[in-house]
C-alpha cells in the first residue's frame, strides 16, 4: 500500500490496496457489518476501522497477509484459537498464501466489540 496517501474512506483503502487483495478486504468489510450492524465504518491510524461509540477494530492489506488490530485480551478460548496468527504484540496476521479464517475474524470483531465496550 501507498504509504503518503492519507486515506478518508474505507472505500478509498481498498481501491489501493492490489487488485488480488480487495476481495479479502471487501469479506472481511462485509463480515463485520453482517456481525455488528450498528458499527461505523471510519479510518483510524490511517487503515479501515470500525467504532461502536469507539474504535474497536482495525484491518489492513499487507504485501503477505491481512493483519487484524488491536490484541484480543478477554477472550481465553479465542485467544488459543488464535495463537498461530498471533505476533510478539498479540496481533494478528493472516497470510495470504492460506485460506482466510473469516468465521475466526468475524468472532474477533465480535469479541473486541465486548472487550472494548467495557472499557
Amino acid at each position: 500500500m501507498p504509504e503518503r496517501i492519507k486515506f478518508i474512506s474505507q472505500e478509498q483503502y481498498i481501491a489501493a490496496a492490489p487488485a488480488a487483495v480487495q476481495p479479502i478486504l471487501l469479506k472481511v468489510q462485509a463480515l463485520v457489518e453482517a456481525a455488528l450492524p450498528g458499527a461505523e465504518r471510519c479510518i483510524s491510524y490511517n487503515l479501515p476501522a470500525y467504532r461502536l461509540g469507539k474504535v474497536f477494530f482495525y484491518y489492513a492489506a499487507f504485501r503477505n497477509h491481512l493483519g487484524i488490530y488491536p490484541p484480543l485480551t478477554d477472550d481465553a478460548a479465542l485467544v488459543g484459537a488464535l495463537s498461530r496468527y498471533r505476533n510478539e504484540k498479540g496481533n494478528l496476521r493472516f497470510p495470504y498464501k492460506e485460506p482466510i479464517p473469516y468465521e475466526l475474524i468475524r468472532d474477533v470483531a465480535l469479541a473486541l466489540a465486548r472487550q472494548y465496550a467495557r472499557k
